[in-house]
């Protein structure tokens, strides 16, 4: 896993909970105690977490510095391979709720790329929206009925959650649920940092006769905060290509040095634990879509 990825994460993760342990943060990435140590060190450096005997606790910082905002500019390429593989799985006419997230924003795009223009024979396509900035990008296009469930709007990210989104995905049936995941992991399963999140996450999970789950790689062998549902409750799984153990290895023995062979620990720790995670996911019967991504892991 790349560095900022696993910065992101860590971070996501002791917000999550408040306050997480070195072996707490471990088990989740996937990677050693020394690499977690060495990234809330970088995290405590800029302000956003603190250090603590045997661990780390959240700092208060503006949902701006660290919303949709902030992360959607991040591995921007990827993020449009990754929708332009979901979207191509979308047929006309049908109806679709597309989660909240910044992958899932690229998808609503892509929607529109691809149906926007003018309804299909078989009609326009609908699209239900759980996020405002995927409701932007759909909006005024003659091939998509455009549903903007209700929900209250989580401050940063803009996902719609709360009473009034899970009443609304109570009355509705989709054909396709594009459900976007903060973690997967083999042991726990689909799980979201956010309990809000995760909790409309479920609700839409038995609404939406398929499930296309769509992440890039970065995601796979975490566990995050809040479980959302087991491997199996996806049909499909669209994600960026992940690191071999040959390639995990190979940076290991360039990078020299103690400090070089701790990050290479953890990196290949972390490409055991996806590699792990995707073994899973095949056997619990999911259908895995990768993109070719020579960014996502550069050697």
């Amino acid at each position: 896993m790349p560095a900022p990825d696993r910065l992101d994460l860590t971070l996501r993760l002791v917000r999550g909970s408040g306050r997480l342990t070195l072996a707490e943060l471990a088990t989740r990435l996937g990677v050693s105690e020394m690499t977690v140590r060495r990234d809330l060190d970088q995290l405590q450096e800029q302000g956003l977490v603190r250090r603590v005997r045997g661990g780390a606790v959240a700092l208060d910082v503006p949902a701006d510095e660290a919303g949709f905002d902030v992360r959607a500019q991040w591995r921007s390429a990827t993020k449009a391979r990754l929708a332009a593989a979901t979207a191509d799985l979308i047929g006309p006419g049908g109806t679709v709720l597309l989660d909240a997230g910044t992958t899932t924003a690229a998808v609503a795009a892509a929607l529109a790329a691809r149906f926007g223009a003018a309804p299909s024979p078989a009609g326009p396509l609908t699209v239900a929206v759980l996020s405002l900035q995927a409701a932007v990008r759909l909006a005024d296009q003659p091939g998509i009925r455009l549903l903007i469930l209700g929900g209250e709007s989580r401050a940063g990210e803009r996902s719609l959650v709360g009473p009034l989104a899970l009443s609304a995905l109570d009355q509705l049936r989709f054909d396709t649920f594009i459900m976007s995941i903060g973690a997967v992991h083999h042991d726990l399963g689909w799980s979201e940092f956010d309990l809000d999140d995760a909790a409309v996450k479920r609700a839409a999970l038995r609404r939406a006769g398929r499930t296309v789950v769509v992440a890039d790689a970065s995601k796979l062998g975490v566990q995050a905060f809040a479980r959302v549902a087991p491997l199996s409750a996806a049909d499909i799984f669209v994600t960026s290509t992940a690191p071999s153990p040959v390639a995990a290895s190979s940076s290991a023995i360039g990078a020299g040095g103690s400090s070089g062979n701790a990050t290479s620990d953890g990196d290949a720790a972390a490409t055991d634990a996806a590699a792990e995670t995707l073994a899973a996911l095949r056997a619990a019967g999911v259908d895995v879509v990768t993109t070719d991504n020579p960014e996502e892991f550069p050697s």
